[in-house]
């Protein structure tokens, strides 16, 4: 295998292939050179705007989450090594900066630049792709005094964040009078429980302990101020610690965070499934279905599906073993970005966005913003083409310190991968019909523990040798 090679997947649906390939093919476009926007695998992924490289911490950290697949063609940790390595003596790394002059950029709805700290979840995950323990240990301290900046400048005596809810990116979101914001919030936690896992990985005891202790502080909170029992929903807070009424995707945060018991679990869940809420044709709106601003035209953050939130409460529903719905939503949201990159209409141009409507095929738009969205916004809609359809679609989940790859599906269909790349390490994982009835190949230089779990029907770990092998699956007890 050349390097130039990535991973193939296999689907019933070739168009799924398709677009999967598609993604690869155009996403060399976009690491560039800052200092001459030229095409460069050293550069960074970027987005070129008006002449303008622009690295954004919010695309950055989701980004990590589908270029863990790329067989190393490209360095998945590329983008967020550049915060690092910006951070500033008081611990502080901002949310965007210029690459032309290395500047930090703000605005005045968010004057301390700040982003959703979300870089523990992403060192989580490139750690069991590519077990790098020493890479957890080089940036620790970077991560350390980042949340030590985060708790000095946002954190209130109520125990809370309060941080803009720009942050998020959700700029146009009807959010005004928020002044705790529940994603931001969540996303502490989030951060603190990864922080705790990474200090498991370094057997640093001392070091979860602090974190643990401080993810179930913030859990907590959210749990008694920001839950609303009458619209079984997570709320931002006023200054004054008042839930306001509007229901946005901020609210399903708390399950990434594993916030929710399973009463409030299946209470998110209820919403995710209700067309009057979030459970639109196009799963799902960036505000809920109900509200006075809700707009079938998306019209930004006041309704439109934007990949990498649907990522988020993707991830969230596995946090609750919710596979099956997980995957039938990641379906439905990859077709319409099909039809938005092969419309029926031949007369209109197709292409990958930044967003799509919720309650019909095609791009949305935004009052006062006619870039919007942005064309073959690879940095988040990959996370849908091509690590949606290897962890949900295909149902893949791989750790490599742990030499495990669990294959989750809810029932056994013509799919795989080919030549996926870990560390030296080239595994091919395929199921196919035989005379002989359903029968998975697999192809590995290196041993590794496979688990089928057929959702309901079959779960079985076995330790699957080096070269090839095959296995039947009635054969299995």
């Amino acid at each position: 295998m050349n390097k130039h090679d990535f991973p193939k997947i296999h689907f019933y649906d070739q168009d799924f292939v398709d677009i999967y390939n598609k993604t690869w093919n155009w996403a060399s476009n976009y690491w560039l050179n800052p200092s001459n926007g030229e095409q460069d695998a050293e550069g960074y992924f970027v987005y070129p705007e008006n002449g303008k490289y622009v690295i954004n911490q919010f695309d950055s950290i989701f980004s990590t989450f589908f270029l863990v697949y790329s067989n190393r063609n490209f360095i998945a940790e590329q983008n967020i090594d550049y915060f690092y390595a910006h951070q500033e003596e008081s611990g502080a790394i901002r949310w965007k900066y210029d690459l032309s002059s290395n500047e930090p950029i703000t605005d005045e709805t968010n004057t301390e630049g700040v982003g959703l700290p979300l870089f523990a979840w992403a060192e989580y995950n490139l750690y069991h792709k590519s077990a790098n323990k020493r890479r957890v240990k080089d940036i620790m301290p970077v991560l350390q005094k980042y949340m030590d900046w985060l708790d000095v400048t946002f954190k209130k005596e109520n125990g809370l964040y309060a941080a803009p809810f720009t942050a998020s990116t959700m700029t146009n979101a009807p959010r005004k009078n928020s002044a705790y914001p529940v994603d931001f919030n969540a996303c502490m936690a989030i951060n603190a429980s990864y922080m705790s896992a990474l200090g498991d990985i370094l057997n640093d005891k001392e070091l979860s302990f602090q974190y643990r202790k401080m993810y179930f502080s913030i859990k907590t909170r959210i749990n008694s101020m920001m839950w609303d029992n009458e619209t079984n929903f997570y709320h931002d807070l006023d200054a004054d610690g008042n839930r306001l009424p509007v229901k946005t995707i901020a609210g399903f945060w708390p399950l990434l965070a594993e916030i929710p018991n399973a009463d409030k679990a299946d209470c998110l869940v209820a919403h995710l499934n209700n067309p009057e809420t979030f459970g639109t044709d196009h799963p799902f709106p960036s505000l809920s279905a109900d509200a006075p601003e809700f707009s079938e035209n998306g019209n930004g953050y006041c309704g439109s599906v934007y990949p990498a939130f649907n990522f988020m409460v993707i991830k969230g529903l596995e946090k609750y073993n919710q596979y099956e719905l997980a995957r039938e939503c990641a379906i439905r949201h990859l077709y319409y970005i099909l039809e938005g990159l092969m419309p029926a209409d031949d007369k209109t141009p197709g292409d990958l966005y930044e967003a799509y409507m919720p309650c019909s095929e095609g791009k949305p738009t935004m009052d006062g913003n006619s870039s919007f969205p942005r064309n073959r916004y690879l940095a988040t809609v990959s996370l849908s083409t091509i690590a949606l359809m290897i962890e949900n679609v295909i149902g893949l989940s791989i750790s490599l310190p742990r030499k495990t790859v669990d294959w989750i599906i809810p029932n056994l269909e013509i799919m795989g991968i080919e030549n996926l790349s870990l560390k030296r390490n080239l595994i091919t994982i395929l199921s196919n019909k035989s005379n002989r009835g359903w029968e998975i190949q697999m192809e590995s230089e290196k041993l590794y523990y496979f688990t089928i779990n057929i959702i309901d029907q079959k779960k079985k770990t076995l330790p699957m040798p080096s070269g090839k092998c095959s296995m039947l699956i009635d054969k299995l007890e």
